[in-house]
């Protein structure tokens, strides 16, 4: 079976020949379909973090086909089309009870503590294959599974209510998602903010109002913001956006150090500053249900594919490092 490797920081992906997986009790194969390019692959190349299993094969927006089940698993579910919540949990503990499993005692993550999406095939828990309607694409579902469900979580952790305005500060592939579903939350404006001239066009046209970063235009009265970036201005231009009593999410990562007044910031106007982590697999049956209904389309945030070609994946890799043009690629190992 053909997979691309992490084997170690700041060192490209290898192309490997592995054997192909098989099952264990409560597990199932899954025949990679589409694989998502994240982000957070790029950081896991490059150690910054490193992954906790190296070598492992990185990928976590992941859909395809059940191919083979282990011991306890129903045999129907051969064939059935799935995407991959990649949050591994025990589901028993107090946290998976309360619907937080990214916070599980037992907490892994496939394509981190176990073998991803970059390769032909996949072996999860059954219980992390969600089902995808017909109507959906693959391609869709497999990007639905990191950057459309953790905006979602976002949006939730910001308690977005109908008729509030939300501003969105970085329009990739997380905040192509989340201008949508402000909008399906009942958002009455929607504010899209980025250095991008491309992105803000497309995020025009899903129903965002466009606003140049660190351009001439006026960002105030905003209830919920979300820090997609994770760099300590773009914070602190969220902080200074929100209305009295609005929320701040950030979700883009920084080892940088973020500096504010407490009183004139925070405490004087009521504000709130809420991290994100993850999201839930109760969260991913919403956005497969607006999938289905066509209310949520990612056809606009896939900007590439390629196939499982270590020189092709370590190219798109490299221009997501760089900042480099499109929001998602997909591989596709087929």
């Amino acid at each position: 079976m053909r997979a691309l490797r992490i084997t170690g920081p700041g060192r490209p992906l290898e192309a490997a020949d592995l054997p192909r997986p098989s099952p264990g009790p409560g597990e199932v194969l899954i025949d990679v379909v589409a694989a998502g390019i994240c982000h957070s692959d790029a950081h896991y190349r490059a150690g910054r973090p490193l992954p906790r299993l190296v070598p492992v094969t990185p990928g976590h927006e992941i859909a395809g086909v059940v191919s083979d089940v282990g011991e306890g698993v129903d045999a129907g579910l051969i064939g059935a089309r799935v995407a991959v919540h990649y949050v591994v949990a025990c589901r028993a503990c107090s946290r998976c009870l309360d619907e937080a499993e990214q916070f599980c005692t037992a907490y892994g993550m496939v394509g981190n503590t176990r073998d991803g999406g970059y390769a032909d095939a996949v072996v999860v828990p059954a219980a992390n294959a969600v089902p995808v309607p017909d109507g959906v694409d693959l391609g869709h579902a497999a990007v639905m599974m990191c950057s459309t469900a953790t905006s979602y979580h976002a949006l939730r952790r910001g308690r977005l209510k109908a008729g509030e305005t939300v501003a969105v500060f970085g329009v990739g592939g997380l905040g192509m998602s989340a201008v949508q579903l402000a909008r399906i939350l009942g958002a009455e404006r929607v504010l899209a903010v980025d250095r991008d001239p491309g992105r803000l066009e497309i995020a025009e046209a899903l129903g965002a109002t466009p606003i140049v970063a660190n351009g001439a235009g006026i960002i105030d009265e905003v209830d919920v913001a979300l820090d997609l970036v994770g760099a300590p201005a773009v914070t602190e231009a969220g902080l200074r956006a929100l209305a009295p009593r609005g929320r701040l999410v950030l979700v883009g990562i920084t080892q940088e150090t973020l500096t504010v007044s407490p009183y004139q910031a925070i405490v004087g106007p009521e504000r709130e500053i809420l991290g994100c982590n993850d999201h839930t697999l109760a969260e991913v049956g919403d956005l497969m249900a607006w999938a289905e209904a066509g209310t949520l389309d990612l056809a606009p945030v896939i900007t590439g594919e390629v196939p499982l070609d270590v020189g092709a994946v370590n190219a798109a890799l490299d221009r997501l490092d760089s900042h480099g043009p499109g929001i998602r690629t997909l591989i596709r190992p087929a």
